[in-house]
């Protein structure tokens, strides 16, 4: 990799005496070529590698795959212009399939949070690892190209407005690496940053980040105690019931707070408590400020119920009784759980704020030559992804599975997965799907507040280690569907499919429906003890209609092959499911979507269900329902419009810059899956879907896909693929002779 940007700079290993070098890294270059960037994909592990080296760039040639991701020139050819849904869907498949990666699968950047990207380079600097100086300037790259262009600083996801949240954090990292403070964007970003109140007012997330790096003072975190780990079980707020993000966040965040530790004190650290406060660093009574929140970053303000606690926790138990011994068992219990998180996905951890923050626990703990050390820094590459905007950090390491699953069934529905041109691809993307399927459950599963996995697929890969339900349901869907196509091979024997299922029924919770990574194990009184302050829905599994639609179908399609396993179980089970889905609309006839933008998103998937059990337009109110609230927010040029701002508002809000390529895919799909009977809606938006195709077979990137928490972006670029694709061959199956000129 040639030169590093070595944080040694910004601190030293374990040093009690202060730094006063400044920060610098003489001889990095400040402009990179990006065409000597390359993805290696090794089993759906994916990593980026700068060739510094000439020879070494002419062995490893530019894919196509790295051309696309890096936004350089594939020179593909203009295809035939199309006039039919299945001309259009052949061109699409035509350039996405060129995409496809040695293993089978398809790779994308999972970015749009801007919280992510700091918690990976605060954890390279708290642990002294080398950043190398392709890193740097590429971070540096993606961080300036995503600076508010008016207002300056960064949001929470790259299409917000700036906040203290995302600005505290981000302004923190390009010091780190070197920024001049004077460099006009950061004089913006700081004014930007000034004019909201200074980083006094950032939320909890920042002021911890920013407390283990010594800008702030310990008190201004409120409390997370690592005694609420040895709470027993029955307790209903016990750590074990959260939603399995926050909990593995909190569970490192809870022993490093108690702890209290922080990086060695350097030259930039001093500088940045200058920069980022309104008022001398000296003066600031930090207790008294931890519950000071700017409003643009207050999207969840915290209850009376956690404030009391908090008050409790820091004037009454810490000062007064909280014993050492307990204190002692805590973080060891705290300590040891993180390490079984470490066991059961190789130290891939859940995703890219649990990750890091397991990656400095085990450097405070267990020291910078650890072998746990090493393992992190290695599995925090997988977080990483290069576009052409720069160096980003994904949400997970990666969509892999999720993609690859859905690029099949649309496929598979268009009719073509018999097809001799698409079936090598095909096969593929199925010995992906095996490859990925996990086999075994958990390690000490019980102790360590896991459900069933074995037989179930992650969001990503194998590695990573947690099934969510739909990612479970949707990839045994498409390995049924090609394995019950003729002249596929039988990769998954039938207790392959069998042990899916066992794990797909593990989901169900009690008023029917599904959640994502476990069964729900609390309730909404839990919310009361979000203290994130920037997330909302964040405490406790919910029930989602997407998750509980995908379950439904996943079902259904196995039913259809082994009618005799667990019949009574799945009986019992789709019925509880549809009855959920049906409860879950809301009155104007949509359906809230909790993972995607928004309500076409969670309409889509409903009406899905509800087609698998018979019920459409023509006989079911429900689904007439839903079809009506779809066909309602249709443009005038055919396709649907709908901003992240539904998430947050949790009502249809129209994207001001206009009708989306992938929502209209997912309102002609709902339409379609429930058998909509007037075919002039359909037709304009299918329309507007090939008028946007490029002459290539591409469609170009618009809004952002995907949220989660109500409130957070995420990218999913390959939906303007998988459901543009998806929705042309339904419609071209059922309009076979339909031209759209």
């Amino acid at each position: 990799m040639g030169e590093s940007y070595s944080t040694e700079s910004t601190m030293r290993l374990r040093a009690s005496w202060k730094d006063d070098r400044p920060l610098k890294h003489p001889g990095i270059p400040t402009k990179i070529d990006r065409s000597r960037w390359r993805m290696r994909s090794d089993s759906g592990r994916h990593t980026w590698h700068y060739l510094d080296d000439d020879e070494a760039a002419k062995e490893w040639p530019l894919s196509l795959a790295d051309k696309y991701y890096l936004n350089l020139p594939l020179n593909q050819p203009t295809l035939p212009l199309p006039t039919r849904p299945l001309d259009a869907l052949q061109n699409g498949l035509t350039y996405f399939s060129k995409l496809q990666l040695p293993p089978g699968h398809w790779g994308c950047e999972y970015g749009g949070p801007m919280f992510l990207l700091p918690s990976v380079v605060f954890a390279w600097v708290a642990t002294n690892t080398p950043i190398p100086w392709p890193y740097a300037i590429e971070l540096r790259n993606y961080l300036f190209a995503h600076a508010h262009p008016e207002l300056g600083g960064w949001g929470l996801h790259i299409e917000g407005d700036s906040t203290v949240f995302g600005t505290s954090l981000n302004y923190t990292v390009l010091r780190l690496l070197g920024v001049d403070a004077e460099h006009p964007i950061m004089v913006k970003a700081r004014a930007r940053l000034h004019s909201l109140g200074g980083v006094i007012k950032a939320p909890h997330w920042s002021k911890f980040f920013l407390a283990m790096l010594g800008v702030c003072d310990w008190d201004i975190v409120n409390p997370i105690p690592p005694e609420l780990w040895l709470l027993p079980d029955w307790i209903p707020v016990t750590p074990w019931r959260w939603w399995v993000h926050i909990r593995m966040v909190f569970l490192p965040m809870s022993w490093i707070w108690s702890k209290r530790w922080t990086m060695p004190e350097t030259e930039v650290i001093r500088e940045l408590r200058q920069e980022l406060f309104t008022q001398p660093w000296e003066t600031v009574d930090w207790a008294a400020e931890r519950n000071n929140i700017a409003e643009i970053d207050n999207y969840h303000p915290k209850s009376w119920i956690l404030n009391a606690f908090s008050w409790t926790i820091m004037n009454v138990w810490n000062p007064f009784l909280r014993p050492r011994w307990l204190v002692g068992r805590a973080e060891a219990w705290v300590s040891r759980l993180v390490d079984m998180e470490d066991l059961n996905s190789d130290y891939a951890d859940l995703a890219s704020v649990n990750g890091p923050l397991n990656t400095i626990l085990c450097y405070i703990r267990d020291g910078p030559d650890s072998y746990s050390l090493r393992r992190h820094r290695e599995r925090l590459e997988e977080f990483l992804w290069v576009n052409a905007e720069g160096m980003l950090v994904n949400g997970t390491n990666g969509v892999q599975n999720w993609d690859t699953a859905f690029l099949i069934q649309a496929v598979v529905h268009a009719g073509l997965a018999e097809d001799p041109k698409w079936k090598p691809m095909l096969v593929k993307a199925l010995g992906f799907l095996e490859s990925q399927q996990i086999r075994e459950d958990c390690i000490d599963a019980d102790i360590s507040y896991r459900q069933r996995r074995k037989g179930g697929w992650a969001f990503s890969n194998k590695d990573q280690g947690y099934p969510v339900s739909d990612c479970v349901a949707e990839a045994l869907k498409a390995v049924i569907l090609l394995q019950k196509t003729p002249g596929y091979p039988q990769l998954l024997e039938d207790q392959r499919i069998y042990d899916a299922v066992d794990t797909l029924l593990e989901y169900q919770n009690p008023s029917g429906a599904c959640s994502s990574y476990e069964r729900t194990r609390a309730g909404p009184y839990l919310e009361y003890l979000n203290g994130a302050e920037v997330f909302g829905r964040i405490m406790y599994e919910y029930d989602y209609p997407e998750c509980t639609t995908a379950v439904v179908t996943g079902l259904a399609l196995f039913q259809r092959y082994w009618p005799d396993y667990r019949r009574h179980d799945l009986e019992v089970f789709l019925q509880r499911a549809v009855q959920y889905i049906k409860t879950a609309q809301y009155p104007e006839g949509g359906w809230y979507g909790s993972w995607g933008v928004c309500f076409t998103y969670g309409t889509m998937f409903a009406l899905e269900s509800l087609f698998t059990i018979g019920e459409t337009y023509g006989n079911s109110s429900h689904a007439k329902r839903g079809c009506d609230f779809l066909v309602s927010k249709q443009r005038e040029d055919g396709g649907w419009s709908e901003s992240y701002h539904s998430c947050e508002k949790l009502k249809y809000t129209e994207h001001p810059s206009g009708s989306q390529v992938v929502q209209t895919a997912f309102a002609i799909i709902g339409l379609l899956q429930a058998e909509y009977p007037h075919m002039e809606p359909l037709r304009k938006g299918i329309k507007l879907i090939m008028d946007r195709q490029l002459p290539n077979g591409e469609w170009a990137q618009e809004a952002l896909e995907g949220v989660f928490n109500n409130s957070v972006l995420i990218s999913y670029p390959n939906y303007k693929f998988i459901f543009t694709i998806m929705a042309l061959g339904k419609f071209a199956k059922r309009y076979p002779n339909e031209k759209i000129i």
